[in-house]
């Protein structure tokens, strides 16, 4: 296909896919002369990640650089979308170092428990827990943190759902998109539930 085509099938402005060519963000085509080149199918389905990544993920392009590198190389769809959890957690808030410790040795109690375990050094994802856990207790709600296997009981019912939206799928682009689709509209989804939720418990036990 040409370009225009290209743009009409993912839904990308032509000149932004030449500037995601320029920027190395999709890989080139096949050159049919000077001026021309052909795509396939698998740069509709890049370009159709690209957009996932910025639109629905919110991802600088660094971030979505970082991603597209790591589903190029020897990475496995598992580890590829550890990249992308990495890049959607960002940078985890200041919390003082005690309240950190005391959230790590939680943290990792619980992880033992349940046998998770998690790459060294630790991601984003683990200190923004810890982060969480952290302004918990120094807000004085350690009664939240009491019933942390219960919630993590909770999160790891919804992660094999996460996952089997995905098992079935072959290509590599098509994981990462659906795993990302998953996770950003499914924490919205699940927030919402959990909001109507709130307010249907809060009636039967406050309301009156």
């Amino acid at each position: 296909m040409r370009m225009a085509e290209l743009s009409a099938q993912s839904g990308v402005p032509v000149a932004t896919v030449k500037y995601y060519l320029r920027e190395g963000l999709l890989p080139p085509g096949e050159r049919t002369s000077p001026n021309q080149a052909r795509y396939s199918a698998a740069h509709v389905q890049r370009l159709r990640l690209i957009k996932a990544l910025t639109d629905v993920g919110g991802l600088p392009l660094a971030s979505v650089a970082a991603v597209l590198r790591a589903i190029d190389s020897d990475e496995t769809p598992h580890q590829a979308m550890g990249v992308v959890q990495e890049e959607l957690a960002g940078p985890a808030p200041q919390v003082s170092d005690e309240a950190a410790e005391w959230a790590s040795e939680r943290l990792e109690a619980l992880a033992r428990r349940n046998g998770w375990k998690w790459h060294v050094p630790r991601h984003r994802t683990v200190d923004n827990l810890i982060a969480a856990l952290a302004t918990a207790k120094e807000l004085g709600h350690e009664k939240l943190i009491e019933r942390l296997d219960e919630q993590a009981d909770l999160a790891m019912r919804v992660a094999e759902i996460d996952v089997e939206v995905v098992a079935g799928l072959t290509s590599v682009d098509r994981i990462i998109e659906a795993g990302l689709v998953g996770t950003v509209l499914g924490d919205r989804i699940f927030t919402g539930l959990r909001h109507l939720a709130q307010e249907q418990v809060s009636r039967e036990v406050l309301g009156g």
